[in-house]
């Protein structure tokens, strides 16, 4: 059970990353993700990027695995490594220009990513 509720947690902090951009713009993930959703299916083009498509298919990976008897444990770590490929970047990307509101947004991703893989080893050692 505490797989899942990690999975879960993986998916529901994935999408409070916070970005800013020039001209006072900026959004949560899960607005780009709406966003880039819609996009895939008007005009395929401008939505395909290597920073879009990766950690949507993190979290997809990470749906499956919530919904497996048994959570797999190679699900798991490859979405952690697809979506943190972005959330990573978003936290360095703050802690290089001290924007405490992007950096607080994507510390819980990195929190709970560590939290499942430190869980899983442990358990992989008990076997």
């Amino acid at each position: 059970m505490k797989h899942k509720i990690l999975n879960l947690a993986l998916i529901l902090t994935s999408l409070i990353g916070y970005l800013e951009w020039g001209g006072g713009n900026s959004m949560y993930l899960f607005q780009g993700e709406l966003d880039i959703v819609r996009r895939l299916f008007t005009d395929p083009g401008s939505a395909i990027h290597p920073f879009t498509v990766l950690p949507l298919l993190g979290q997809l990976l990470l749906l499956i695995a919530l919904f497996q008897k048994k959570p797999s444990w190679i699900l798991t770590f490859t979405g952690i490594g697809l979506i943190g490929i972005l959330l990573f970047f978003i936290l360095f990307i703050g802690l290089l220009g001290l924007n405490f509101r992007i950096l607080l947004s994507s510390l819980p991703f990195a929190v709970v990513a560590v939290w499942a893989v430190v869980l899983y080893r442990r358990e992989k050692r008990r076997k």
